[in-house]
């Protein structure tokens, strides 16, 4: 009787030990920053577009309207039972040129130095509510006219 309860009693701190495992949380990282070594080979006023993208590698992404810029952004997700992934860390490394593609300034900013932006979205409401074509199609018969068929 004793070795059904040992192995028992075994099963039960197993299930315990793997249900504790189970809460625990997991880190992803997202996203690529250059070192600061190979930060401090770019110099400012000399290097261009291309020799920063040979020094550091391709950004993440660049300015949307005028590329004025190269972004590096990486950023450190936690992921926690069923809850929405929380961002721990996050870092962005801009590089902004002028306009003869030649480096302007190199920045780096944390998620401490940000403001959280929402992200909204609106929608335009359709005139159209509650309405299939075949409906729309009948609602069409009643409204001509005798002279436009005419053509008058």
């Amino acid at each position: 009787m004793s070795a059904k309860r040992t192995g028992l009693r075994n099963i039960v701190i197993g299930l315990c030990l793997l249900a504790l495992a189970g809460c625990s949380a997991t880190y992803r990282n997202h996203g690529y920053i250059p070192l600061e070594e190979d930060l401090q080979k770019i110099t400012v006023g000399v290097d261009t577009r291309a020799s920063v993208e040979e020094t550091v590698g391709a950004p993440t992404t660049g300015g949307v309207l005028d590329d004025s810029a190269f972004y590096y952004v990486q950023s450190r997700m936690r992921h926690f039972a069923y809850q929405r992934p929380q961002v721990v860390k996050r870092e962005v490394v801009a590089i902004s040129f002028d306009r003869g593609g030649v480096v302007r300034n190199i920045e780096r900013f944390t998620l401490e130095d940000g403001n959280v932006v929402p992200i909204s979205r609106r929608v335009t409401d359709s005139s159209v509510v509650d309405t299939n074509i075949l409906r729309q199609l009948m609602s069409k018969l009643g409204r001509f006219s005798a002279d436009s068929m005419l053509g008058n």
